[in-house]
């Protein structure tokens, strides 16, 4: 089934530039330029990915996300101006799944739709034996549905957030280097300057809370990663 893609963005250019080289690339392509209305579309139409403009006209791009994760969960890919560090973090914050600086190259753009496509495709390794879900104390991950609960109540993560907590899941107990959980939950090398995973577990973390006991349940470990405390037992 092609995957339908909703492209925000007031550059006309851009947008039939992306279009075009989107439908070569299998995907089904609507194009809007005004926030609300955009904002409107991918709520209430079925698209598998919106890729969105921080700098629109009148409602930003951070009101748009905004107002598309009260109701949906649509991965979003969001487009920053070069430099702007800040609005990258924000909007990972706000739950965009991921991001790319302008300018950017077409080919990179797919890259990053269908790293995002495998994450939410994902299932567990090992065929018929593999576990449905996994529990880490008292945070519960259920891969057929790709939701999470904590001590019994549902927390809502957004796509690549479930990816990282499931990387830092399966392997609790060790540390995971910034370089392998870049590669495990986000589908791509590491770059030194990408701060995505300290933003995205900083995220989780708040979402999860504390560990019962009152203590952080993903330690960092200075100058090489992070380390989920609790031994993983699958169901």
């Amino acid at each position: 089934m092609q995957k339908k893609i909703l492209i925000i963005d007031d550059d006309i250019g851009l947008c039939e530039l992306l279009s075009e080289y989107l439908v070569s690339e299998g995907f089904l392509v609507d194009t809007v330029q005004d926030g609300a209305r955009g904002a409107e579309r991918a709520m209430t139409e079925d698209y598998s990915f919106v890729v969105l403009d921080v700098m629109l006209p009148g409602l930003n791009g951070f009101e748009v996300l905004s107002r598309i994760r009260r109701s949906s969960n649509v991965a979003v890919v969001m487009l920053t101006a070069r430099g702007e560090e800040v609005d990258r973090i924000v909007g990972l914050e706000m739950g965009a799944d991921d991001y790319l600086p302008k300018p950017f190259n077409p080919r990179e753009l797919v890259a990053r739709l269908r790293a995002v496509q495998r994450r939410m495709q994902q299932e567990p390794q090992g065929g018929d034996a593999a576990p449905a879900r996994l529990c880490v104390g008292d945070v519960e991950l259920d891969f057929g549905t790709r939701t999470v609960r904590a001590s019994g109540e549902p927390v809502e993560l957004t796509s690549l957030e479930f990816s990282v907590l499931e990387a830092l899941a399966r392997s609790a107990g060790r540390v995971l280097s910034r370089e392998e959980l870049t590669r495990q939950a986000l589908g791509r090398p590491f770059n030194a300057f990408d701060r995505s995973i300290d933003v995205h577990v900083s995220s989780i973390r708040k979402k999860l809370g504390p560990l019962p006991g009152g203590m952080e349940r993903i330690k960092s470990v200075r100058g090489i990663g992070y380390l989920y405390s609790h031994s993983a037992q699958p169901h």
